[in-house]
């Protein structure tokens, strides 16, 4: 009996444009999701409740809740920043030339 062979898939690097997103878009989602999981590492890091990390972040509650639930459609690039900005941080945004892609 002859076993079927995995297809496998070479990453192009961004998770979102794995899954079909658009480039542009797959961009924008990326940026968002790792803004979003440094908040939430801070949140846990810190040991703050929702309440109380809303109270810092000028948020209600329940968006410290969609955010920690990866509800990253509510979430604009601006609104993370400022959210991080008021937890303390610094964003700084680096830009880099795209990596030529070699078919192995």
């Amino acid at each position: 009996m002859e076993k079927a062979r995995a297809k496998v898939t070479r990453s192009s690097g961004n998770v979102f444009r794995d899954l079909g997103f658009g480039p542009d878009e797959a961009q924008h989602l990326l940026v968002r999701s790792e803004l979003m999981l440094k908040i939430e590492k801070l949140l846990r890091a810190r040991g703050l409740t929702q309440g109380k990390a809303a109270t810092i972040m000028g948020v209600s509650q329940p968006r410290v809740s969609d955010l920690l639930r990866g509800k990253i459609g509510l979430f604009s690039t601006d609104s993370l920043i400022d959210m991080l900005a008021r937890l303390g941080v610094t964003v700084r945004i680096a830009f880099a030339a795209p990596r030529s892609r070699r078919v192995a």
